[in-house]
């Protein structure tokens, strides 16, 4: 199984395209400082105006609600909390079904769906970010935005882009001052000038964290996992901190991007093998690299308030040496390049925004494909071993979008098949591809829903949750106005009939607690559900031999473990427990991912800020485990 491994957005409705009644026409198949958080963007400036015919829509959020990154959209007064919190019946009129229909995901309201009744080589996931926080995920992460927003937000979200000079809707790398402590951007601001030889450390067992991991591990008990290493930021940010991109893991190395640089450490002892400084900021990044161990990280044209996220570089994660590097060309007046989503297949990297996409051979910067001809245009991309893509079909009705789902062959960005979903329902995430498992929105109804597609693209089922579940699914977060990112969600799992994934923590007793349930994918029903021990959250990773591999999150007092779950359900079995004496550091992290590889766990944080340089540079960025 490939998925994708990245908070958790508002709460809403559940709705479903699910297979229509017999008779009825089936759609065409085919801790640090709040203050320093960035700050709500100003209201819109001018009247807003109409998108030309056949450009796809697109909406802002709010400022992210606190606790809850995630899915901002705009709400109503006297709306129910979350974007999605009024019921409404579905394009098919069928009524509310037995179960409830409940939100699987981040959305918990009750709403029918559109159709009626129907009786990888690491794993991860990201924890809560603290609140108030800038939004860890970085431009191009995709928290969730929708795609066919109406041509009244479109204009209002351009016109402030206009009037506040682009990019000021971004996280800044401009600290503001002239310290000269700051780090200096090597390289050219030209994307087509060579990159900078990377800076090697052999490393001579100095400032590795070892130390720091053996005085955690002081007093480990019996049958504890000991600490490896752990790394601490070693890297001057400006003020609002940074977003950390990865891990990406490629031979004995784990690779990470932050700010205007990426880095490789040995996996067995922490040490720095390569650090590769780049001009700019690291804007977008794929979720996994090539097999091989190469990856395109997206990289801003400039350095200043008004640069775009337009140029694509890529390195060899076994090496550090940068490869190619080229800018992206802008295609119309309606492309959007200050935000782009990435993702890879085989040696192909595919780059989406708006109604545009483009498509690079890893290997040797070959353009493979560009946007296709016709009314329906691919704008976000799931890469592993399938290139899935969402698409946008031009409609004159833009508050009625209509999506389609499709397989495309890497080499040429031919589709396989293509499943069309039922009118107004937007793609959203790719939770799994094999099996593909994708998650679908409706803006105007205020739902969304998660359905199963067979190999080729038939819808297989639509999940139907018990009455009271909340599920949820950690899908990231990116302060972005253009672009989505279609892969990046973790918490999830999936074997051949199988999709596993957990509910909203339940904060009701003395300590938080939930449950993972397991769906039937050839029914869409739930098939079995497991709490979690007293007082602990699970949160899937991935499969492991055959078993569902999860995280027991760490609580004040304890710390937290890698433990399986069969595939018939049951109770946790313990396979990695992390030594207590490192719970206060592994409970530190605000903003995490948990990763799962060769018998070690990673802890590994998604974002560095902090109220001033000394906290910022004791901030622990990966936390790793071993037995």
């Amino acid at each position: 199984m490939s998925q994708p491994p990245s908070q958790q957005p508002p709460q809403g409705g559940f709705g479903a395209p699910q297979e229509p009644p017999n008779g009825a026409p089936q759609p065409p198949q085919g801790q640090p400082n709040p203050a320093d958080a960035p700050q709500t963007p100003p209201p819109p400036a001018g009247p807003p105006q109409t998108p030309p015919p056949g450009a796809p829509a697109y909406g802002y959020p709010q400022q992210p609600p606190a606790q809850q990154p995630g899915y901002g959209y705009p709400q109503q007064p006297g709306q129910a909390p979350g974007p999605y919190g009024q019921q409404a019946p579905g394009p098919y009129g069928q009524q509310p079904g037995p179960y409830g229909q409940q939100a699987p995901g981040p959305y918990g309201q009750q709403a029918p769906g559109p159709y009626g009744q129907q009786p990888q080589t690491g794993y991860g996931y990201p924890q809560q970010q603290y609140p108030g926080a800038p939004a860890p995920g970085g431009p191009g992460s995709g928290g969730g935005f929708l795609k066919g927003k109406t041509g009244i937000v479109v204009a209002a979200a351009l016109a402030v882009v206009l009037a506040a000079g682009l990019g000021t809707w971004f996280l800044v790398s401009d600290s503001g001052d002239d310290d000269p402590k700051k780090p200096v951007a090597t390289g050219s601001n030209d994307p087509k000038a060579p990159s900078e030889s990377p800076t090697v450390d052999e490393g001579d067992g100095s400032g590795d964290g070892r130390e720091a991991g053996d005085d955690l591990n002081a007093g480990r008990k019996p049958g504890e996992a000991k600490v490896a290493w752990l790394q601490k930021n070693d890297i001057d940010l400006p003020r609002n901190g940074s977003a950390v991109q990865g891990p990406w893991f490629a031979g004995d190395v784990v690779a990470k991007a932050i700010y205007r640089s990426v880095s490789g450490y040995s996996v067995a002892d922490g040490k720095q093998k390569w650090k590769l400084d780049l001009p700019a900021d690291v804007c977008a990044t794929p979720n996994t690299p090539t097999p091989d161990g190469k990856i395109v990280l997206g990289v801003k044209n400039g350095t200043t308030d008004r640069a775009n996220c337009s140029v694509l570089q890529m390195v060899d994660l076994n090496t550090g040496k940068a490869g190619w590097k080229k800018e992206i060309k802008k295609n119309g007046n309606w492309d959007f390049l200050s935000d782009i989503g990435l993702a890879i297949s085989g040696d192909t990297v595919a780059v989406g925004r708006t109604g545009n996409s483009n498509a690079y051979r890893v290997s040797d910067g070959k353009e493979l494909f560009g946007t296709p001809e016709g009314n329906c245009k691919p704008f976000a991309f799931s890469g592993g071993d399938k290139l899935i893509a969402a698409v946008s079909c031009r409609t004159d009705d833009v508050k009625n979008p209509q999506n389609q789902v499709q397989e495309l062959n890497p080499a040429t960005g031919k589709p396989r098949w293509t499943y069309q979903a039922p009118r107004g329902w937007e793609v959203s995430k790719v939770y799994s591809s094999t099996p593909l498992v994708v998650r679908l929105e409706h803006e105007e109804k205020k739902q969304y829903t998660i359905v199963a597609l067979t190999e080729s693209g038939k819808l297989r089922s639509q999940l139907v949750p018990g009455k009271s579940d909340k599920l949820t699914a950690d899908c990231g977060n990116s302060f972005a106005i253009f672009g989505e990112k279609l892969e990046g969600c973790s918490g999830v799992a999936a074997d051949a009939n199988t999709f596993y994934i957990a509910t909203e923590d339940d904060s009701s007793g003395t300590a938080r607690t939930n449950k993972v349930i397991a769906f039937d994918l050839n029914t869409g029903k739930p098939k079995w559900e497991a709490p979690a021990p007293a007082e602990r959250v699970l949160k899937p990773l991935g499969m492991e031999g055959g078993d569902v591999l999860l995280y027991m999150r760490p609580k004040y007092d304890t710390a937290g473990a890698i433990v399986t779950l069969p595939p018939t359900g049951g109770t946790p079995k313990t396979l990695l427990q992390h030594p207590s004496g490192a719970g206060r550091v592994e409970n530190g992290f605000f903003s995490s991912k948990v990763l799962y590889k060769d018998s070690r766990s990673f802890v590994f944080s998604t974002r560095v800020s902090a109220s001033n340089d000394k906290e910022e540079l004791e901030q622990t960025t990966m936390l790793v485990f071993e037995k």
